[in-house]
């Protein structure tokens, strides 16, 4: 069953409803439909309250014999305070406040004389505090002006912001000073909380969401890491060739880096290269506790993100549906983008009236809009009343021989013989693609007959493969992909789909030392013959377990299933959807010890896909009767995927 909050999401507060009822008791039918649906800048964010303090987590990372404290800077409009009333809180917990900055323009925190915060990076503050919000930004432990150490995504992390929740809502210590002895309340809020953050930021809201705390009302996470494991490690194949260990070394403080060493032992002993799971990643595995989650989730990511790769929201998103969370979704065609940076206007309206429909209970009708926003073109967005929309459903293709090795079909009906290449490490999904029409060694592909139909994958796919190894190590990819012309954001430039231009647009108010004004971005865009629009990866020696992983017998057949990222696609009339399975995806995998040559039984290799409409919707699309034509020798997409991103920026 699932956990509501007392006050539950997508319903007015309870307070607010008897208010109502009253209200309409007594008053004219127009009066009774006077409650305000929208918070106004009416306070004066120059003469705003900006303060600090610290908060005791309880816990004792740095083992100094002291609990650790966590700095958290406030600013929060002085008028409410001065009236006695109580706000609501919009947070942001991170650890690159003061080591790699936030936002697109990677802004720093800056404080004056006294240690209070100047500049308040990203536009939060600057639009909300106006509003009647106030905004926190908290610096994770190890990290800025915080006590402890850096755990990448563990208890430390998760209880650095929780802590602070429980503090917003009378449940815990915080004080003035970083070691001090005077007492800081927070009597000025109704302890009503959102988080928001983009990577390691969103990551720690999914998490403290995970642990079920009372007072958090809704989180909205970008790009977020649902399961940590998840971001180092693809079904036992490693994604990097580093492991969480460097990360905490790069966002740790002097200080941290000084006195963290220990953690840093138990991080690097915690996380084998090996890909096997242990209680380390069972820790900084948020999903399994989706259950707990008494928030509601606005979550967005972009479909090309290949950082926080979209495996992340795909399980999070199921897990909590399973549990029954409020939830609502932006999917863009970006990578690792923030919203303020690709549909900026839109999304300041959305998350205005998202945070005054959870924390200010205004009946603004929200709740009763299309669940999903989905870019389908630069640009152009479409809406889903639910997602997946209703009518999806998993649909088995199967691949078959064709004319010539490695170029065959994929369709409903089973196939059979046998198809087979060799791994090499220096080609990737788009050498693939590239030339899906063509015999080569390092892959085998399977295309249907073009599309008389469109059709839309809705959700997360798999790959059944059976695969015969010739060594004792194997790595394998299998890709979806969209063939034929579009124009699509440029994903794999350095800035993943966005162009940042040189003149500025406003979000709020501003002051001397921290302005609302931000370089305006426009979508890059690329003419492609074809989109790949969904990946899995897979170290064949964890066929039996994602968990554990064993060498291989070569000469002996292996059946294994490849869990493919999230996405949402239409693959328009007149094109084709293919299969390609194959070795390391260079830059997205990295290569097993040994170079295989693997053997697939096309009789036992077969993808799930999440169709809308299901198999007869598939069937309809490739009824056509025109001869499929032959793709080109070679076609052009994106460029290779750059070199493996170690790091979860926002």
């Amino acid at each position: 069953m699932p956990i509501r909050m007392p006050f539950t999401t997508w319903r007015p507060l309870v307070t607010a409803v008897v208010a109502a009822v009253l209200t309409a008791a007594f008053l004219s039918p127009a009066a009774a439909h006077a409650a305000p649906r929208e918070s106004r800048p009416v306070y004066s964010y120059a003469n705003a309250i900006r303060e600090a303090v610290w908060v005791d987590t309880g816990l004792d990372g740095d083992g100094d014999g002291k609990s650790d404290r966590v700095a958290v800077d406030i600013v929060r409009p002085r008028e409410p305070a001065q009236r006695h009333r109580r706000v609501p809180v919009i947070m942001d917990a991170s650890p690159y406040y003061s080591c790699c900055g936030r936002g697109n323009e990677s802004q720093l925190k800056t404080y004056d004389a006294n240690g209070d915060v100047v500049q308040m990076p990203l536009f939060y503050d600057n639009y909300f505090v106006p509003r009647g919000y106030a905004f926190v930004g908290v610096d994770l432990a190890g990290t800025n002006r915080s006590d402890g150490c850096v755990d990448v995504g563990g208890r430390s992390d998760i209880q650095s912001a929780k802590a602070v929740v429980d503090w917003l809502n009378g449940r815990a210590k915080a004080y003035t000073t970083r070691t001090g002895t005077v007492r800081a309340t927070a009597g000025w809020t109704n302890g009503r909380t959102g988080m928001i953050g983009k990577s390691w930021d969103g990551t720690i809201a999914n998490g403290v969401a995970a642990t079920g705390v009372r007072g958090l009302r809704t989180i909205v996470p970008i790009s977020a890491i649902s399961s940590w494991y998840d971001y180092y490690f693809a079904q036992g194949a490693p994604l990097y060739d580093s492991g969480p260990d460097s990360l905490s070394d790069y966002v740790d403080s002097p200080g941290a880096q000084a006195r963290c060493a220990a953690v840093q032992r138990k991080i690097v002993a915690g996380a084998p290269r090996t890909g096997d799971w242990t209680p380390f990643w069972t820790e900084r595995d948020y999903v399994k506790d989706a259950g707990k989650v008494r928030a509601s989730v606005f979550l967005v990511h972009g479909m090309q993100d290949l950082n926080v790769r979209t495996k992340h929201f795909g399980q999070w998103w199921d897990a909590l549906a399973k549990h029954g969370v409020e939830r609502k979704i932006w999917l863009s065609q970006t990578g690792h983008v923030d919203p303020f940076d690709y549909r900026r206007g839109a999304w300041v309206d959305t998350l205005h009236r998202w945070f005054d429909h959870e924390l200010l209970g205004y009946d603004n009708g929200i709740d009763r809009e299309p669940m999903a926003d989905i870019e389908r073109h630069p640009d152009q967005w479409t809406t889903s009343k639910t997602w997946p929309p209703r009518g999806t459903a998993t649909t088995t293709l199967r691949p078959a021989a064709g004319p010539q090795p490695g170029v065959g079909t994929l369709g409903l009906t089973h196939g059979s013989g046998t198809e087979t290449f060799t791994d090499d490490p220096q080609h990737s999904e788009t050498d693939w693609a590239a030339q899906v029409g063509k015999a080569t060694a390092d892959k085998a592909g399977f295309v249907t007959r073009p599309l008389s139909h469109d059709l839309r994958l809705s959700g997360s796919s798999e790959v059944t493969v059976t695969a015969t190894p010739t060594t004792r190590t194997a790595h394998l990819s299998a890709v979806l992909v969209d063939l034929g012309p579009d124009t699509i954001r440029d994903y794999t430039d350095a800035d993943e789909g966005i162009t940042t231009l040189t003149d500025r647009s406003c979000w709020g108010a501003s002051t001397s030392g921290d302005s609302a004004c931000f370089l305006n971005t426009e979508a890059k865009t690329k003419a492609v013959d074809y989109t790949v629009l969904s990946r899995g990866w897979a170290d064949l020696g964890h066929y039996a377990s994602d968990r554990k992983g064993v060498p291989l017998t070569p000469g002996k057949a292996y059946t294994t299933t490849l869990h493919l990222a999230a996405t949402d696609h239409v693959v328009p009339a007149g094109h084709r959807l293919a299969l390609i399975v194959a070795g390391t995806d260079k830059d997205l995998i990295d290569p097993p010890a040994d170079r295989p040559t693997l053997t697939l039984d096309l009789s036992r290799t077969q993808a799930r896909v999440p169709l809308v409409g299901g198999p007869a919707a598939f069937a309809l699309a490739t009824s056509g009767t025109a001869t499929p034509s032959r793709p080109a020798p070679h076609l052009t997409g994106v460029t290779e995927p750059n070199g493996p991103l170690r790091v979860p920026l926002g």
